[in-house]
């Protein structure tokens, strides 16, 4: 069966997208894929599960994105991960941090198509849920047309489900894993080329995708889109991904809403001696422009991170905001 992919997913993002923050996010939305921070094969196979990739069934669909190099390592941690529900497999094909480098896997492995394709097929060969690819159009000095074109044809003759493309080339020396982000320049029209070149390879789109006026374009050369910083800096925007995408009203009406909705996790993280601050550093990003954000946000950064900080100072913070007066811009 040809994989359906979310017209719209929430970037992986490391020391963003934990559990937490994707709780955040799916009461936002139905139906955006979330996905986890990047986790290496290693890690899952031998460190503390629960803590590294346990998540709440709410969170569903949500994917496992791995990092590595080793087939035979990913296709054990893939299974680990499809065996704990994950709804998706993803190995993570773009990042250049000095990490990744050290291991030489991330946006390294776009030098080495031929291995890319031997570590998704043992993936494949693992697990019954998809194995999807993200990645760059290039690292360095590549030519994006044909470095993209080779990676592209490795993974799909390894039976690929999908491959998910942050538009910008990667630069491995000399640009830190911020700058990556923001200084190679975007090149959207190189995944639309993919897409066309390859109809049957379904193709998502990440990068610089800031407004949701860009949603539906994009969609006309592409089959999904990922977005990264913009959901985290403002997920308010995920409001706006039930109704335009997938034809369906928001879960909530509002921030507030959301709130309101998220109180009951909160409260049963903090009754397994939890702290409030695992769900509040996610929050930040909420109520852009309106009347007393920033009262809202010095109150969550002075007083709901202490280990004795609890739900009544979260709506101490919420209480700063006006329910009635329109945002103005930011």
């Amino acid at each position: 069966m040809k994989y359906q992919m979310h017209r719209f997913a929430v970037a992986p993002m490391m020391d963003w997208t934990d559990r937490y923050c994707r709780l955040v996010h799916r009461l936002l939305s139905r139906h955006a894929l979330l996905y986890t921070e990047m986790v290496t094969a290693q890690a899952v196979i031998r460190g503390d599960r629960e803590r590294l990739i346990g998540f709440d069934a709410l969170e569903h669909s949500v994917a496992l994105q791995l990092g590595g190099n080793d087939p035979a390592l990913l296709a054990e941690a893939a299974k680990i991960g499809a065996d704990a529900g994950y709804d998706e497999i993803n190995l993570n094909c773009g990042c250049p941090s000095d990490r990744v480098q050290g291991g030489a896997f991330g946006a390294c492995l776009m030098r080495e198509p031929a291995l890319v394709g031997d570590c998704v097929a043992a993936m494949k060969a693992a697990v019954r849920v998809p194995v999807t690819v993200k990645c760059r159009i290039g690292v360095d000095d590549q030519d994006p047309e044909a470095a993209l074109d080779a990676f592209a044809a490795a993974a799909t003759a390894a039976g690929v489900d999908a491959l998910i493309v942050h538009a910008r080339k990667a630069w491995l020396k000399g640009l830190s894993p911020r700058e990556n982000r923001e200084i190679p320049p975007l090149d959207h029209a190189r995944a639309y080329r993919l897409k066309a070149a390859n109809p049957d390879l379904p193709v998502s789109l990440n990068g610089g995708i800031v407004d949701p006026a860009e949603w539906l374009p994009h969609l006309e050369h592409v089959d999904a889109i990922m977005v990264g910083r913009e959901a985290y800096r403002n997920p308010e925007i995920l409001l706006r991904v039930d109704p335009l995408l997938y034809g369906t009203p928001a879960p909530v009406p509002d921030a507030f809403a959301m709130l309101e909705a998220l109180e009951p996790h909160i409260a049963a993280h903090l009754e397994r001696g939890g702290r409030l601050h695992a769900f509040t550093r996610h929050l930040v990003g909420l109520f852009p422009g309106r009347p007393g954000a920033r009262l809202f946000r010095r109150h969550l950064a002075e007083r709901c991170v202490g280990a004795d900080a609890g739900l009544d100072d979260l709506r101490a913070a919420v209480a700063h905001l006006s329910r009635h007066e329109a945002a103005v811009a930011a």
